[in-house]
């Protein structure tokens, strides 16, 4: 498998593409204007504790006030914390967690970590466990845990991993997790990342001490070291960088964590744009559509809610050539290649429902649930898979952390609200109709006018012209309508004259 990283950078917005075989899997955007927010530390002050939800509102200087709950708080005595995919710390896993009122009150300061950046109504969310990843390792430093990432599953490779970095940290008290990218590496890199992250936990200390409520205590990497980081694999043939000024940072970084890799980050000197040449542009745009079509004639609808995601799998145009049980395990197996695919390159996370087609063999299920599984398995973001339901449908969940791509690129519709409808034009119709008997019921006019758009006008005058008739008539009123171009379909007016 060939795999590249592209680095488009332009003065206000950077963007970063993950190929692999010739095909778009992962894209990352950050804006100057809103860049994101996971894995800064910011000093912080409790604005209000709500023990009926177990958690505090933080002010940490954003636009919201940021959420931290009860099971994020570091708490004396807590010896062991959960994994997650990727080595990163979750909940502790220890004793029962006492009220959040015995453990923070109204008007503490405190230092946080946001973990969730801001997501629609919701404001960031917060942890107070802080971690701060390296190339190879994540430093807990109010934890002594000494783990490696599950996703090293040879028992042989964690075991040395491990003895080297407990020979390594001797008998320091800071914790530390070895993240996934470490398998196969080096003592002499393991003990670069445990000095370097030793002098950046020393300096993040001094910025606690003389930090003030809702200053900015670390910020993680920008957005294409941040890839080279978590992405840079020895599998990566190239990376591509199409401004000098960012390629040379990425040099820097490269030689001091990754020297051996260096050679494959080069400059794009190319006219066109980086982004058309791979067709990367092409694929965000068709990310941004609800239909997914399948090479089979089969199609995919994703429907992202504030609930959840929902991908429903349909067969399309595509009959088969055996039976229709065999046409629909083959859109199905299809389909959950595509679907894992989609989830990555549209960062959709939280709760996700996948609608497959009903199959009747349970060993056709079982296999389309393993390729999905398969498919899930080079994700860098962590996903659960459950097992399908007796109505074909299955539960997962992963990890989100920033909005979704469509979230990031677009806005509302201001003319349906977000709602992917619009009242029809009768519906409209009859809304006008009924506006205006309750009207004139209010007040005095001689005469009413309609303002409304040309294609609701146009239908009243055309279909709806003996209903007009009838109402003037039942009113005692002359009734006018002027359309009105600059008006939305759902937009109207009624004025007495």
């Amino acid at each position: 498998m060939t795999e590249e990283i592209l680095i488009n950078v332009t003065p206000r917005e950077t963007r970063v593409a993950l190929v692999e075989n010739g095909m778009l899997q992962e894209v990352h955007v950050e804006r100057a204007s809103r860049r994101g927010y996971v894995g800064n530390i910011y000093k912080g002050k409790i604005n209000r504790v709500m023990p009926g939800m177990q958690a505090a509102f933080v002010e940490i200087g954003l636009d919201r006030a940021a959420f931290l709950h009860v099971s994020d708080i570091v708490r004396p005595q807590v010896t062991l914390l959960a994994e997650n995919g990727e080595g990163m710390p979750t909940a502790p896993v220890s004793t029962p967690t006492p009220p959040i009122n015995e453990l923070v009150r109204d008007g503490q300061e405190i230092v946080v970590q946001v973990v969730k950046d801001p997501i629609g109504t919701k404001g960031a969310r917060l942890t107070t466990h802080l971690s701060i990843p390296s190339r190879h390792l994540v430093l807990l430093p109010y934890s002594k845990v000494l783990g490696v990432s599950v996703r090293i599953e040879d028992e042989s490779a964690r075991a040395r991993l491990k003895e080297v970095l407990g020979e390594l940290l001797g008998e320091t008290r800071l914790g530390y997790i070895v993240r996934t990218n470490a398998e196969g590496e080096s003592r002499e890199a393991l003990a670069e990342d445990v000095n370097y992250l030793g002098k950046l936990w020393a300096t993040v200390q001094e910025n606690i001490d003389r930090s003030r409520v809702g200053e900015r205590i670390y910020e993680d990497l920008s957005l294409p070291l941040r890839a080279l980081r978590d992405l840079m694999q020895p599998s990566i043939e190239k990376v591509r960088i199409d401004s000098r000024e960012t390629l040379e940072r990425a040099q820097r970084f490269v030689k001091q964590f990754m020297p051996e890799l260096g050679e494959r980050v080069e400059h794009y000197p190319g006219e066109r744009p980086i982004f058309d040449l791979y067709g990367v542009e092409d694929e965000i745009q068709k990310a941004l559509r609800k239909d997914v079509p399948l090479k089979s004639g089969g199609y995919l609808v994703v429907d992202q809610t504030e609930a959840m995601t929902t991908i429903d799998v349909n067969t399309g145009g595509f009959l088969g050539s055996r039976n229709l049980e065999d046409t629909v395990f083959r859109t199905n197996l299809e389909a959950a290649q595509a679907a894992a695919r989609q989830l990555r390159l549209r960062n959709l996370g939280g709760i996700i429902i996948i609608d497959f087609i009903d199959m009747v063999d349970q060993e056709h299920q079982r296999q389309v649930l393993r390729q999905l599984q398969k498919s899930m398995a080079r994700d860098h973001a962590k996903a659960t898979v459950y097992d399908m339901s007796p109505l074909g449908l299955v539960e997962m969940t992963r990890k989100r952390t920033t909005e979704s791509l469509e979230r990031q690129l677009c806005e509302p519709c201001p003319t349906c609200g977000g709602r992917g409808s619009l009242r029809s034009a009768e519906t409209i119709t009859y809304e006008i109709f009924r506006e205006i008997t309750r009207a004139v019921r209010q007040f005095e006019a001689n005469q009413l006018l309609v303002l409304a758009s040309p294609k609701v006008v146009n239908r009243i005058l055309e279909e709806e012209s003996v209903a007009v008739a009838e109402l003037e008539e039942f009113i005692g009123k002359t009734i006018r309508f002027q359309p009105e171009e600059h008006y939305s379909q759902e937009q109207y007016d009624v004025v007495l004259l």
